[in-house]
């Protein structure tokens, strides 16, 4: 062995101890962030070849390895925007960058524009909703997937633009008997108005339809007619013309008419209209398959959104960006995209946090170890130093 090779060993033993007190020096100053992953040294010994008899020392080389996969414990929250996912998975947020990232941080806020921004910046992706499918994944990429914009202002109106009128017209009335009814639709701020809908017999099984709103006539007459056994023969539906009253639109709205009859009995009538008066948006639950709805002050739920979570075969080995969010690596394997519950993928905890995975008594134990087997290694390379003093000073 040389006195310059027992050099070379403790200047790598000082290196690689001083690169396992940098990632516990992190993992220390993150126990408190949410959705943190711990790194830690791996170390993997360097032979050199031996020969003569001498022995020649190696070395040790540091290897950084990220606890991705290790879940953090879990602290409730007062917030409905603080999200975690218990189970795999990972939330996919798009930087400033325009670009899409992996991240378990959840601490999300809504901001003036109605986005979901967590505590670094990044801002939630997710599905437009659809109550009659769901959104079509792109299972190996992330298109399709756009901002979670939720309602900045907390007011929200929607305009009425279909409805129902059914109910029975007596069979046994003569003809020129008449009989009104009402229902309430909503303009485009909002507005109720009432749509006043009159019947009346103009023949055997025969009825003609008016509507009218504030006197004026928006629908009809509608001829309308029944069978011998008083099943509706048509229309089975009808729409009003649009107007404009008061600055505000009343949409052409289509009614349907198909569970109207024509039996002996009195004269009935049920039905509605959809649109809602402006109401105050007072919070936005995020169910645990990633469905993100409005609540409104009434108690009404709205969908907008559903989220999307990311996987990879080897999460430990994605690499970490700043701002605690995750890039595809080329040993990680490719992104996977699915719905939360499905698939293996977790589930989505509202009022939920998760924590880092850090133990803070195992750091400072690493950190105590680190620090000895630092000094230590110090200790050999100033030995050598010393030696090779001696034979630098050395008088033939």
């Amino acid at each position: 062995m040389s006195l310059s090779g027992m050099m070379r060993t403790g200047a790598s033993g000082m290196n690689a101890q001083a690169s396992r007190l940098g990632t516990v020096a992190d993992n220390i100053a993150n126990s408190n962030t949410t959705g943190y992953k711990k790194a830690s040294t791996q170390f993997e010994s360097l032979i050199l070849p031996t020969g003569g008899g001498a022995y020649n020392s190696g070395g040790v080389i540091p290897h950084t390895r990220y606890s991705i996969s290790e879940e953090g414990t879990y602290t409730n929250t007062t917030s409905v925007t603080d999200l975690a996912i218990k189970g795999e998975g990972f939330f996919i947020v798009q930087g400033t960058d325009g670009v899409e990232y992996l991240t378990r941080a959840g601490a999300f806020t809504v901001q003036s524009d109605g986005t979901l921004v967590n505590t670094a910046g990044f801002t939630l992706m997710g599905y437009p909703y659809s109550t009659t499918a769901d959104p079509t994944i792109v299972i190996n990429g992330f298109a399709g997937l756009e901002p979670v914009v939720l309602s900045d202002d907390k007011l929200a109106a929607t305009p009425s633009e279909n409805g129902v009128l059914g109910g029975n017209l007596p069979g046994n009335e003569v003809v020129g008997f008449s009989k009104p009814t009402s229902l309430v639709a909503y303009d485009s701020q909002g507005n109720e108005r009432l749509l006043n809908f009159t019947y009346t017999k103009t023949g055997d099984n025969a009825w003609s339809l008016s509507v009218d709103y504030d006197g004026t006539n928006i629908s009809g007459p509608t001829a309308v007619t029944f069978d011998a056994n008083g099943n509706l023969i048509g229309p089975s539906s009808i729409t009003t013309t649009a107007l404009t009253t008061a600055g505000t639109s009343l949409n052409a709205i289509t009614i349907d008419l198909s569970n109207t009859t024509q039996l002996g009995g009195e004269f009935s009538a049920d039905g509605d209209i959809d649109g809602k008066g402006a109401k105050e948006v007072v919070e936005y639950p995020i169910r645990a398959d990633g469905v993100v709805s409005l609540k409104y002050a009434d108690g009404e739920l709205v969908p907008k959104y559903r989220l999307a979570l990311a996987t990879v075969q080897s999460p430990d080995m994605l690499d970490p960006l700043a701002g605690n969010v995750y890039s595809q690596s080329r040993d990680s394997g490719v992104v996977v995209v699915g719905y939360p519950e499905n698939g293996g993928l977790g589930s989505i905890v509202s009022n939920t946090l998760e924590d880092s995975n850090v133990d803070i008594a195992e750091e400072l134990t690493s950190m105590i170890e680190s620090q000895r087997n630092y000094t230590a290694n110090s200790k050999v390379f100033q030995t050598g130093s010393d030696l090779m003093d001696v034979l630098v000073n050395l008088k033939r």
